[in-house]
């Protein structure tokens, strides 16, 4: 069942898909509307499952899962990811590469593969206080506390 954010608890699940370009505004009410009938029918037959999502900086797609009453099975995992994917091929966009990096440069956020990125901070492009989000995170909690951190907290602080 699709509910608002506030109402999944701390330890629900997170899975984060970073887009590698910025969501068109015209294409932003069709993703959302998708997003809501997914998570709306997803589990459906599981009256305690609760699923939520957040659209963040027309770039990133997060959904969370509490599974406190009602845990997912890898076939739950693998509709999801059927859906990420339906996405990523009518959008021409890619949700699930995560050998990548997006950082905030100013107020724009930046998509780069992690070679690319290795050489920003060679070149100082981009600087241990630079905020970068780590996309691997897998609870709410951390969502709300270490998604948007500094290079030099994160686990990319060893190309530091």
């Amino acid at each position: 069942m699709f509910v608002d954010y506030s109402i999944i608890t701390e330890n629900a699940k997170v899975w984060v898909y970073p887009s590698s370009r910025k969501f068109y505004p015209n294409e932003i009410e069709g993703i959302e509307n998708k997003i809501k009938t997914f998570l709306e029918n997803w589990k459906s037959d599981t009256e305690n499952f609760k699923a939520s999502y957040k659209f963040l900086y027309n770039r990133f797609i997060v959904f969370f899962a509490d599974d406190e009453d009602a845990s997912l099975t890898k076939s739950d995992i693998d509709t999801s990811v059927s859906f990420i994917l339906t996405l990523q091929e009518e959008y021409d966009v890619a949700l699930l590469d995560k050998m990548n990096a997006c950082f905030k440069q100013g107020e724009f956020v930046q998509y780069k593969d992690l070679k690319d990125f290795k050489k920003l901070l060679k070149n100082k492009a981009v600087t241990a206080k630079s905020i970068i989000f780590d996309n691997l995170i897998t609870t709410k909690i951390d969502f709300d506390n270490n998604w948007e951190i500094p290079i030099e907290e994160s686990w990319y602080n060893r190309y530091l």
